[in-house]
């Protein structure tokens, strides 16, 4: 029997996840009640992507970052807790109900200063911050808006700055060129928009749902 054989996407992450460093514990107590009070879950970062989100933080020391969808506020806090204390995020939640959670959470987490949340549709509210007014940029919304955020959001990161986008892959959907469903559509068409953008460099990373970084040069 090869030793390959019984190697699983399933057992590969979960190798992965055992070979990451944790992320503090709050978020561990983030992700249980998230799991009990969601109806959908699976919308948070996780660990993994977590700690990425983290480490990119570490390396770019953004002092100012923006997160268009917050969900119950995984990735902000996995983000903030990358950064030092002139650093200062700003994130974008279309839905009321996911408030108390996220406000609890960052309550306690101790970053509350350092937070602005803000409960509102994100097409109307990016177009208020200034140019040029941020370093990195976490996309994890309605994929359908994709196309029309990216337009919003890359005059607000700096030359030099990263832009993050979430579920590039949609679970592999995204290959289907002949496919009719509208959130497919939208997100191959944001691929597409990034790939040929001539004032960016980019790496969609097989990773999770897929991750599009984008870099402005």
């Amino acid at each position: 029997m090869s030793e390959f054989q019984n190697i699983t996407p399933a057992s590969i992450s979960e190798y992965a996840d055992t070979h990451t460093s944790d992320l503090p514990k709050i978020l561990q107590e983030l992700e249980r009640e998230t799991c009990v009070k969601s109806i959908n879950p699976r919308m948070l970062s996780g660990k993994l992507q977590g700690q990425f989100l983290n480490l990119i933080c570490r390396m770019l020391k953004p002092e100012n970052i923006l997160e268009v969808g917050t969900f119950t506020g995984y990735s902000a806090l996995s983000m903030l807790y990358g950064t030092d204390e002139k650093s200062h995020l700003y994130t974008i939640e279309v839905n009321p109900e996911q408030e108390e959670i996220i406000r609890k959470y960052i309550e306690k987490s101790g970053l509350k200063e350092r937070i602005t949340l803000i409960i509102s549709e994100a097409k109307s509210e990016i177009p208020k911050f200034e140019n040029d007014f941020f370093e990195l940029i976490f996309l994890d919304a309605d994929k359908i808006n994709y196309p029309l955020y990216y337009e919003l959001l890359m005059p607000k990161l700096k030359k030099g700055g990263v832009l993050i986008a979430d579920n590039a892959l949609w679970s592999g959907a995204v290959t289907n060129e002949n496919s009719k469903d509208k959130e497919v559509i939208a997100l191959q068409t944001f691929n597409d928009l990034v790939q040929n953008d001539k004032k960016s460099q980019n790496v969609l990373l097989p990773f999770r749902d897929g991750l599009m970084c984008v870099m402005k040069i």
